[in-house]
């Protein structure tokens, strides 16, 4: 241990001779330990933004969306048909015999059919998601997120008002200009002014403000809920966007044990509102919150993976720039070498000096690498929508690599060291 410490203050008054050098080597572990931690990082607090928002839904909740339908095919496995017509004779795109077969479709009465059938679903909430639609409110203007939905919707979310009402079913079958704001929209364009009951214009048309949704916090899935507005979804389909269909169907299971069964339920009253004969596939897909979480840290984890790989690049060329500047080292310190072995200093002794070194060289970067991660996640945090979030597994995953590098690209520049003859080393200016 004694000797070990030795080395150790050895190395430290090597590198702090050359202070500059030792910094420019360090560089590329430093770079590559700050972006792998940094990636892992933001792969987390995503994933971690993901499970809160989807919990904060339930786990009790289905979503229904449109999917494209699929046949039986002649060998018997499911064959999807993407085939289109776009005009022209008979034999000029294809046979007489071909069909143009769309993307499935949900509609408003697929919702209100749940929700009169399905014994197991609580509410269910139709929900059309608009593009984004030009809100006017004295001379301010911007563009927002528009959704068009039910009472329902409330429950489903999870959401709360803050301020005056939702959406009632009166506003929903006489396609009332009602409008809910999310805590964004108030701030943006009303400041300290009370928008209940004040006129706003979407695409032209006049709204009247009938309550204000209580900040969500955190974006589901994409989508944020506070920078959006919600109307009727009869008024966005036939006064905003003259539309037939919608864009999916949210609705909360009664019992969470239930969730298979409630699934089953619905995929029947679906498909007899479909009309899907019993050998043809659903043009509808239905997906639980369990799911879409395990799609998201999928993706998620391919991404962080293929990013970590890249940033892995820079701490291989710190390694290359450690092995460099231990075999200059070497070529400087001849001499010093000559005479350790000269007053009875073992081969292993020179090996272990400069292995030593070289790992310090490295960890010293790896620990400047931490600093420069916690950096990053701050600044992400702070000036982004980013979630970052450094857990204990990269911390000890950058140590350990900063390590096994100054010991893998160090080893050949020390067994050189200690393989230098004594009185040859001693002759060396």
């Amino acid at each position: 241990m004694k000797r070990l410490l030795e080395n150790i203050k050895i190395a430290f008054k090597s590198l702090g001779s050359n202070k500059l050098r030792a910094f420019l080597t360090m560089l590329g572990i430093i770079i590559g330990v700050g972006a792998v931690v940094s990636v892992i990082s933001v792969g987390a607090g995503t994933e971690a933004t993901i499970t809160e928002s989807l919990q904060s839904i339930g786990t009790n909740v289905i979503t229904v969306s449109p999917g494209r339908p699929q046949i039986e095919g002649r060998g018997g496995g499911a064959q999807e048909i993407r085939v289109e017509i776009r005009g022209g004779s008979p034999g000029e795109f294809g046979n007489e015999n071909d069909e143009t077969i769309d993307e499935g479709k949900l509609y408003f009465d697929d919702a209100n059919a749940l929700k009169k059938e399905a014994t197991l679903l609580n509410e269910v909430a139709p929900i059309l998601y608009g593009r984004n639609s030009t809100i006017s409110y004295l001379s301010w203007n911007g563009d927002v997120s528009v959704t068009g939905t039910t009472e329902d919707f409330l429950n489903v979310q999870g959401y709360e008002i803050e301020e005056g009402n939702f959406l009632t079913e009166s506003d929903v079958t006489s396609f009332s200009n009602v409008v809910v704001l999310g805590s964004t929209v108030v701030d943006d364009y009303f400041g300290k002014i009370n928008p209940i009951d004040e006129r706003i214009k979407i695409d032209g048309k006049n709204f009247f403000v009938i309550g204000i949704l209580k900040s969500v916090g955190s974006a589901t899935l994409g989508a944020d809920p506070d920078n959006s507005i919600y109307i009727p979804i009869t008024t966005a389909q036939h006064k905003l966007y003259g539309v037939d269909d919608i864009s999916s169907i949210a609705a909360k299971v009664k019992d969470e044990n239930q969730i298979d069964q409630a699934i089953r339920e619905a995929k029947e009253i679906l498909r007899i509102q479909h009309h899907i004969l019993p050998a043809e596939n659903n043009d509808f897909e239905i997906r639980t919150p369990t799911q879409f979480l395990e799609m998201a840290t999928s993706v998620t984890q391919i991404l962080s993976i293929t990013l970590t790989s890249i940033a892995a690049i820079s701490l291989l060329v710190g390694g290359i720039g450690i092995m460099n500047i231990m075999f200059v080292s070497v070529t400087e310190r001849t001499r010093e070498i000559g005479i350790r072995k000269a007053i009875g200093a073992k081969n292993r002794d020179i090996l272990l000096q400069f292995l030593t070194e070289s790992i310090v060289l490295s960890l010293s970067g790896g620990i400047v690498g931490l600093g420069f991660a916690g950096l990053i996640s701050w600044v992400l945090k702070t000036f982004t929508e980013l979630n970052s979030i450094i857990t204990f597994t990269p911390v000890i995953l950058a140590i350990s690599f900063s390590t096994v590098i100054g010991l893998i690209f160090g080893i050949f520049p020390a067994m050189r060291a200690a393989r230098l003859n004594p009185i040859e080393s001693l002759r060396y200016e």
